[in-house]
């Protein structure tokens, strides 16, 4: 009986190690939902693009694998990003060829969540590379397909409190598509999805599991000027972002495998402010996650610009 009771006891230990183990091991996709919504196919006109688009995120629980809440406290980051595009005005198979890139700063770990911890790492974060960005403009659908890496250049190091990269490289296959339902295009339609595949994080033996992101959007377009110079756009839209494939790995001798997958779902509103013949572009989003899974569940809001310096210059209309 002692030893039957020892032996349940050593049993009992090691499984509350491994569920704390897994809680700190908590994961989230490299893709930050929140960069999509509205005119998610648009690419923008040949030229040169800036976007400034500032994501913060905020949660106060943490979700187990079946949604329940295990854990209340603070977790959340600030990250600008800056987006630079270049459309070119040549086609290649009849579509746009746009290579863009994403610089980034964050004040905290975009990819593991962390409550709790205070004055957490701020700095550079890890950089977004989209070499390849073919797009196609139809009659009554804008559509691309992109291909992407993330490079680790964010701070990491294993079990720090404030890392702000992920630690691994990251392959995206990325898509974006918006449709018009009604024939003059004020009623839109929007689709974005990426697939992530990952490396192994620096300084372990683990490789996070594959993650599908989709981002979608229902938008009306209204004329604030009779010239249609000026235009206000509202929609609803939301993200879905599920694990889909097992973490390979051992964390604190267990293995990765076993920690659970993570999902999550939001919907909210976006509107835009539009001045077409300038080329520029405000924006504002809030979506609150309804439902979530072994990750924080908290709300993301997201505001910025884009302004494209068109090549060649538009005809005056």
């Amino acid at each position: 009986m002692i030893l039957r009771s020892k032996i349940y006891i050593i049993v009992t230990l090691s499984l509350l190690l491994s569920c704390s183990s897994f809680m700190r091991a908590q994961q989230k996709g490299q893709y930050v939902p929140g960069q999509s919504g509205l005119n998610a196919g648009i690419l923008p006109d040949p030229g040169f693009t800036f976007a400034n688009l500032t994501l913060n995120y905020s949660a106060n629980t943490l979700k187990d694998s079946n949604g329940n809440t295990v854990l209340r406290g603070s977790y959340g980051f600030w990250a600008p990003e800056n987006i630079f595009y270049y459309v070119t005005g040549s086609k290649f198979l009849g579509a746009k060829f746009a290579p863009m890139i994403m610089l980034a700063t964050a004040n905290g770990s975009l990819t593991a969540p962390q409550f709790g911890v205070s004055g957490g790492g701020q700095g550079f974060a890890d950089t977004w590379v989209q070499p390849v960005t073919l797009g196609w403009s139809l009659k009554r659908v804008d559509t691309y397909a992109a291909y992407a890496f993330v490079a680790p250049t964010g701070k990491y190091f294993p079990g720090a409190s404030n890392n702000v990269g992920s630690g691994y490289w990251g392959n995206h296959f990325f898509t974006g598509t918006t449709a018009y339902l009604t024939k003059n295009k004020g009623t839109s339609l929007s689709l974005a999805t990426d697939w992530e595949f990952h490396g192994q994080k620096r300084g372990t033996n683990v490789t996070p599991g594959q993650a599908f992101t989709d981002e979608w959007g229902l938008g009306q377009v209204l004329p604030l000027a009779k010239d249609f110079s000026k235009l206000l756009q509202f929609g609803v839209i939301g993200y879905d972002q599920w694990q889909v494939s097992a973490n390979s790995g051992t964390v604190n001798g267990f293995p990765a495998s076993l920690i659970p997958y993570y999902s999550v779902h939001a919907i909210g509103v976006q509107t835009n402010f539009i001045l077409p013949t300038k080329g520029f572009n405000l924006f504002f989003k809030y979506e609150p996650e309804y439902s979530a899974k072994a990750r924080p569940a908290g709300r993301t809001i997201v505001f910025g610009g884009t302004w494209t310096l068109r090549d060649p210059k538009p005809k005056t209309p």
